[in-house]
């Protein structure tokens, strides 16, 4: 699957990581829906090494379609919770 993290770039990942990203992704999701900033941004900045971490960066001149968009390190609270879906950031 090809992710998008906004401002930064695409990460080829393997379907296999979702359920990993899932738990830091359910964190997040509680963290907004309680308003907890400081663990929003804490699990925010997991997540998003974690994608790295487990994927492979795309080229820069590279424009696959996004699977999946995550927002960037640097999004707040507020423009999350404008991203987020039923079941989080992230499907299923």
């Amino acid at each position: 699957m090809i992710v998008r993290i906004m401002g930064e770039g695409q990460v080829a990942l393997a379907d296999s990581h979702l359920a990993e990203l899932g738990k830091l992704d359910d964190e997040l999701l509680a963290e907004v829906e309680s308003g907890d900033g400081p663990g929003f941004r804490g699990t925010l900045h997991a997540l998003l090494a974690r994608v790295r971490e487990l994927g492979t960066a795309l080229p820069d001149d590279a424009l696959e379609p996004s699977e999946l968009i995550l927002p960037s390190p640097d999004a707040t609270l507020d423009e999350v919770r404008a991203m987020l879906r039923d079941d989080g950031l992230i499907p299923g």
